[in-house]
């Protein structure tokens, strides 16, 4: 019997069991779809980490203060620690031992209330230094930018947010000029940020930028930093330019060891791979646990060809009483079982990709599909008709003919 013949045959009995074919495909489907959208949403979410940590600033190193014992100066660092003050950014910038920098920007955050009139939000308040903006990739749309003479002078001006704004102001106007109160303190409106909308990290749109020594002596009465942000000179110095800050600041924070350290020095390389590796591991359980569906649909492949073996064992004993052999048999069942995992597979995949662009819109995420799921998941549906498919061909074969033509 040719192969044409056993698949034109295989299409003939699946169409006239068009039920039990399709409760039978459907486990495939829901398999196939749930490992290709499971993987698209990880490799999207991914790329969402990735593209904001880009839009903190390219070569960008954070130094951030407190530290829990790791390796060298990459540490998790505590965020209520008040141990980098505003000197230690100043001997960053004016040192002379440190060549593989470019510019350096301090950074103190808090949540106050802002107020305009009758409008009150509860924001973040940021006190930055001149560099800030710049090092940040933060784009002024309208008025100007904090400057470092605003911070020697300790003005009272701010820079907010296009969200801030409008929850302040209301849509379409120019608040350049206005006066606000932050925390009952008047500010001059200076300048409004471009929206980059959320980012993940303390989403500027909603902020408002004020001279660091403006927050720490005017406003919140403080004498510490939250971050202290240095931009490398390029992509090829970020880990001298790592030890060089680490080691300056252990000699300043009178430290002999890295493992004494108070504070942590990160890139973004470092913060992708943390945060990468969590989502890696979250995507491969998701992915798991819908690859068990597979299975179950594998199984129940398995069941309805068992039920055909049984019901179709007359027609078995007549073919081989006619001199079909085993192997034919094998063949013959064989080809059924993969006819419907592919199908169920070919199905899956477009279920899956479907889901993960409506998924990832959804989610306002970057729509990453996964190619090497939707290659993957061919590969196990014939894998699983010819697995789940092999037992009931074999059993069709193994039957007597004389015992197969009786069956009642």
């Amino acid at each position: 019997m040719k192969i044409v013949e056993i698949f034109e045959e295989s299409i003939s009995v699946l169409k006239t069991n068009g039920m039990r074919t399709a409760l039978s495909v459907l486990g495939i489907i829901i398999g196939i779809g749930s490992v290709i959208a499971l993987m698209t949403l990880g490799q999207a979410s991914q790329q969402s980490v990735k593209n904001q940590i880009q839009a903190l600033g390219s070569n960008l190193l954070i130094i951030r203060p407190g530290a829990q014992r790791s390796s060298g100066f990459l540490r998790s660092s505590a965020t209520t620690s008040t141990t980098l003050k505003y000197t230690d950014a100043q001997a960053i910038e004016n040192s002379q031992r440190i060549s593989t920098i470019d510019k350096v920007a301090s950074e103190y955050s808090s949540r106050t209330q802002i107020a305009y009139e009758r409008n009150n939000e509860n924001l973040t308040v940021t006190g930055v230094t001149g560099n800030y903006f710049e090092i940040r990739n933060i784009t002024i749309s309208l008025g100007s930018a904090i400057t470092e003479q605003n911070n020697q002078n300790i003005e009272k001006v701010v820079v907010l947010g296009p969200t801030a704004v409008e929850n302040l102001f209301g849509e379409n106007v120019n608040p350049i000029g206005k006066s606000i109160r932050i925390n009952g303190t008047s500010f001059t409106v200076i300048g409004v940020t471009k929206s980059k909308g959320d980012t993940g990290f303390n989403n500027t749109d909603e902020a408002a930028f004020i001279p660091l020594l403006t927050a720490q002596k005017a406003l919140f009465g403080v004498d510490y930093l939250s971050t202290i942000y240095v931009k490398a000179k390029s992509e090829e110095v970020m880990s001298a330019a790592q030890n060089q800050l680490g080691f300056l600041l252990l000699e300043l924070h009178k430290k002999a060891l890295p493992a004494d350290a108070d504070f942590s020095v990160s890139s973004q390389e470092d913060i992708l791979e943390t945060v990468s590796a969590v989502t890696g591991t979250f995507t491969a359980l998701l992915t798991g646990i819908a690859a068990i569906s597979l299975i179950v649909g594998g199984i129940g492949i398995m069941n309805i060809m068992l039920v055909t073996v049984t019901e179709r064992t007359m027609e078995i004993g007549l073919r081989m009483s006619l001199g079909a052999k085993s192997k034919t048999i094998i063949m013959q069942f064989l080809t059924e079982a993969v006819v419907l995992t592919i199908t169920g597979g070919m199905i899956g995949v477009v279920v899956g990709v479907g889901a993960s662009i409506i998924i990832t819109k959804l989610m306002s995420l970057p729509t990453t599909i996964s190619y090497s799921s939707i290659g993957l998941s061919v590969v196990v549906s014939c894998l699983i008709g010819v697995v789940f498919g092999w037992y009931p061909a074999y059993k069709a074969s193994k039957l007597q003919p004389i015992e197969a033509l009786r069956y009642e």
